[in-house]
């Protein structure tokens, strides 16, 4: 007769670590980053709050972790060996931009994080604003800095306000749902409207330089 195996309670560290993950998005969305406090974590994944520190070492890791799964810039990784081309990289890029435009518009999580951004100073916060440079650095000295050349600081000119402009256009009607510049940016029609002139804007950019 074979030998009964008598299983006691068995902790999943992955499953609970994607709890105490997930406790982080439902605070923030929910009260904002005031109410990311170790003890309210803790409450709404279920779980003892020693867990976070055995799993994560600190609330603050926990939080990072949390962030850099939110942002869309610290996971974009375009495959730099194939855009190197001259000229290559603009899909990668207008496809980046576009899928930011519209990640941001649903992601209340990630609206959250930008404005915590804009609103405070911490060390967990400007981590996550070193990677996003990091993402962009590579993109800008491995694959559009050696197409523009003598005009790249002007290209990256032109892509900070395009970027900006997309945090811009999802933050103001997440939070004040009017128009801009008589855009509704809560309609297909608008939204299609800015993501029209993205890729002219880009597409522009790299024509003049392909003609001079």
């Amino acid at each position: 007769m074979p030998r009964k195996v008598v299983q006691g309670p068995i902790r999943d560290k992955e499953k609970t670590k994607q709890k105490l993950l997930a406790a982080v998005g439902k605070i923030l969305r929910v009260k904002g980053y005031a109410g990311l406090k170790v003890s309210k974590i803790a409450a709404v994944a279920g779980f003892d709050k020693k867990l976070i520190y055995e799993y994560f070492g600190s609330t603050d890791k926990l939080i990072d972790e949390y962030i850099k799964s939110q942002d869309y810039w610290s996971k974009f990784s375009p495959n730099i060996e194939e855009e190197v081309q001259v000229g290559k990289g603009k899909e990668a890029l207008t496809q980046g931009i576009l899928m930011q435009f519209e990640s941001l518009k649903k992601n209340k999580e990630l609206q959250k994080i930008i404005l915590w951004e804009l609103s405070e100073s911490k060390p967990i916060l400007k981590n996550i604003l070193k990677q996003r440079e990091d993402v962009g650095a590579n993109l800008f000295e491995n694959v559009t800095d050696p197409y523009f050349g003598e005009d790249a600081t002007s290209f990256r000119a032109l892509l900070a306000l395009i970027v900006a402009g997309v945090y811009y256009l999802n933050l103001f009607p997440a939070y004040n749902g009017t128009e801009f510049c008589g855009l509704d940016m809560r309609t297909t029609e608008g939204r299609a409207e800015i993501e029209k002139v993205i890729v002219e804007l880009i597409d522009n950019a790299y024509k003049k330089k392909a003609a001079q």
